[in-house]
């Protein structure tokens, strides 16, 4: 004849189990929550600080071409680089996703007579337009990259560190535009 069970007759490790159960799917549904509610917050201002760092470039230097304004081009004259192209190390980094574009750009900047340090991928690859940034003290340098590239945006590094530029003493990063 069989006794039927009461709940003080079940074992105490049963109700452990399931609270150990429970506790597991609730730790994994907040671990997936605060996952999501990241992404959905870092997204929006990834956009936005790409887009003030970019405005904060072209603020920073705009360049144009030698046949530009008078008073553009005295302000271009008036800038002295320290060091010869020879001299000035670029790190050329692809922006734009295109298969091959630094190692294009590299040999362009070898024909002009610069030095390529290295080349890479940038961080992200939706850079609109290509951009000149250069070491604390090598400004001028930065700008007349930027004029034999005939580039309009120039800035001190943003984004980037100084060790990161291997050595260099300017970054390029490739745009779309």
């Amino acid at each position: 004849m069989q006794v039927p069970l009461s709940a003080s007759d079940v074992g105490a490790g049963t109700w452990r189990t399931a609270t150990l159960v429970a506790s597991l799917v609730a730790a994994v549904e907040l671990v997936a929550i605060v996952v999501l509610a990241a992404l959905l917050i870092a997204d929006p201002f990834a956009g936005s600080t790409a887009h003030h760092a970019t405005k904060a470039a072209r603020m920073s230097v705009t360049v144009k071409p030698v046949t530009g304004t008078p008073a553009v081009t005295r302000h271009l004259q008036a800038v002295t680089p320290k060091l010869s192209r020879a001299e000035t190390g670029i790190l050329v980094l692809n922006g734009n996703g295109r298969t091959g574009a630094a190692a294009a750009e590299s040999a362009r900047l070898n024909r002009l007579g610069y030095r390529v340090d290295g080349t890479g991928n940038a961080a992200r690859n939706d850079y609109a337009t290509t951009v000149v940034m250069y070491r604390p003290g090598y400004r001028a340098e930065g700008i007349r990259l930027a004029r034999d590239l005939r580039l309009e945006v120039v800035g001190p590094l943003d984004g980037l560190r100084v060790a990161a530029l291997r050595g260099a003493t300017l970054a390029l990063i490739l745009g779309v535009g």
